[in-house]
């Protein structure tokens, strides 16, 4: 995960943060895991940059599987980047 990467080095992106907020939200995370969900609004909330659109996706996301297949520890950065 792109975002990621540059969140957990702290390298500033905000047009990347931008433009993959933007493809995430517009394909529904249609290709996204449990895991990668947690990755991407973790990256987001650990760089600081505000990304409503795609939190409230993720959020949507995750009722929707009722979390079925989130394991602890995506479950618990998710719940993290939330806070």
């Amino acid at each position: 995960n792109t975002v990621w990467a540059y969140a957990r080095a702290g390298v500033t992106a905000d047009k990347l943060f931008a433009a993959v907020e933007e493809a995430a939200v517009r394909s529904e995370l249609a290709d996204f895991d449990p895991q990668a969900l947690s990755n991407t609004v973790w990256a987001y909330a650990r760089a600081g940059v505000t990304a409503d659109k795609l939190f409230a996706a993720v959020e949507e996301a995750a009722v929707r599987s009722e979390l079925a297949d989130f394991d602890p520890q995506a479950l618990s950065n998710t719940v993290w980047a939330y806070a």
